[in-house]
């Protein structure tokens, strides 16, 4: 199968989760292309199976991204499809695993879809990549949730093993849909 993973990320760790995504499903002999999200209108009609994941910036996954699935959900359920949301809430100190939900939930309100694999994993804190104002902004809010605050050093939360546990299981899916 001829598998597309879409992904919207403001700091890099959206893409890096997708692309461990697109490793994870190569390995299982598909055919894998992760793309920014900017690329759906001209890559969505030519794939198989479609997995999307965004990350959360100031409480909103890309308002793009939102605007690009309104307009394509059609396109989308009718392959198989999964979607990844990556926030700070989902995961590492001061989590809170019910906002995360809450995010995943205001996502598929704002898009129509209802997508039929969802998971959502932690985020990163990439306080070296920041500018001023992202970095003190950032401290402030991670500091509010009882997160890390120390912006000489980055923190990464992201639990690898669930990341490759969901891409396995969209590809057993994948292999239940093609017996059937």
């Amino acid at each position: 199968m001829k598998i597309l993973v879409l992904h919207a990320s403001f700091d890099g760790q959206t893409e890096r989760i997708a692309e461990r995504i697109g490793a994870v499903l190569r390995s299982t002999g598909h055919d894998v292309y992760v793309r920014p999200s900017t690329a759906a209108a001209e890559t969505i009609p030519g794939c198989d199976a479609l997995v999307v994941g965004a990350g959360i910036r100031y409480g909103h996954h890309s308002r793009a991204l939102e605007r690009m699935l309104r307009r394509q959900v059609e396109a989308v359920v009718t392959r198989p499809n999964a979607f990844f949301s990556v926030c700070l809430s989902a995961g590492g100190p001061g989590a809170k695993p019910a906002e995360a939900r809450r995010y995943v939930e205001d996502f598929r309100r704002s898009t129509g879809w209802n997508p039929e694999q969802v998971a959502s994993f932690a985020g990163a804190l990439r306080y070296s990549e920041y500018n001023f104002f992202i970095r003190l902004l950032m401290r402030m809010i991670v500091g509010m949730a009882g997160g890390d605050t120390d912006t000489s050093r980055d923190y990464e939360y992201t639990d690898w093993a669930a990341v490759e546990r969901f891409a396995r299981e969209f590809a057993a899916r994948l292999e239940l849909r093609a017996a059937a």
